[in-house]
């Protein structure tokens, strides 16, 4: 009788287990679907009425003065476009500190393809990149302000959008500074302040101690990569090979004989600050 007691208590003990198991299992079940988390998740349906606020209304008023970002398209200081022209006015004042700003970002920015002085032959057109704008055209100094504001802020050919590196005020102040170069390579006396004597720039060239090759005119590598250019020739120019400038190039002459097999004899090198920036070639 002892040893059945026994074996009966055993199997007790064993039921009770098994029905704790399941009941555990059941009720975790059972949880788990009352869970809110991400699965039933309290929320405001749009334009539904709510109690939670006074006005029993789930869609809030806008914070006074915000705008979508939808609703910045159609102002000029955004987009540099008047009735879908581009303008020729800036959208602020131009002051030394915005061109000072706009020469800060554009060596930061543009100087790698355009180069310090805007001709187009940047550091990486001479690795073999496309050659960029060459400001100094009459194409794009006739361009009106809008053009320049525009294609740094969308992109233009080859040339991807800069919207992410520079703020609406920085790209107004790139192009202000773009202007002031174009100047400095097509000023004439008139430009001059009063009581300003200016110096032709050969004498400007001498003082600053540049060799005399630093006034030839500005040529493009060989090493540049000049696929879609106006010619429609394909990788690199070939020694020998006369092409004819096109728009967005460097001037005429650029692609000459003499300019594929030795860009610039005299082995000077375009200006690489402020002070040589105001002895720049003229074009």
């Amino acid at each position: 009788m002892q040893a059945h007691d026994i074996h009966q208590a055993g199997t007790g003990v064993q039921k009770l287990k098994h029905i704790t198991a399941l009941g555990a299992f059941g009720a975790a079940l059972i949880l788990s679907g009352c869970r809110q988390d991400m699965h039933n998740q309290p929320k405001f349906y749009p334009q539904r009425g709510s109690d939670f606020y006074p006005d029993q209304r789930s869609v809030r008023p806008q914070v006074e003065n915000t705008v979508a970002r939808s609703q910045m398209q159609d102002d000029y200081f955004e987009t540099g476009m008047v009735n879908g022209a581009e303008g020729n006015a800036f959208p602020f004042p131009v002051t030394m500190d915005v061109l000072h700003r706009g020469q800060e970002r554009y060596n930061v920015y543009c100087t790698p393809c355009h180069s310090r002085v805007g001709n187009g032959a940047g550091m990486i057109v001479e690795r073999g990149y496309r050659p960029a704008g060459n400001f100094h055209v009459d194409r794009l100094r006739n361009a009106p302000l809008g053009h320049f504001y525009s294609v740094i802020a969308n992109g233009y050919g080859a040339m991807p959008d800069y919207s992410a590196q520079l703020t609406t005020e920085d790209r107004w102040a790139v192009v202000a500074y773009i202007k002031a170069l174009q100047l400095s390579q097509n000023a004439s006396a008139s430009d001059v302040s009063g009581g300003e004597h200016p110096q032709p720039l050969s004498d400007v060239a001498h003082n600053a101690g540049f060799d005399q090759g630093f006034l030839q005119e500005w040529t493009l590598p060989a090493t540049a990569n000049v696929i879609g250019t106006p010619g429609g020739h394909d990788y690199v120019i070939p020694n020998g090979v006369n092409y004819p400038a096109g728009p967005g190039t460097p001037g005429p002459g650029a692609l000459s004989k003499q300019s594929t097999a030795n860009p610039d004899p005299s082995g000077a090198h375009p200006p690489t600050s402020p002070e040589q920036l105001n002895a720049a070639p003229k074009q």
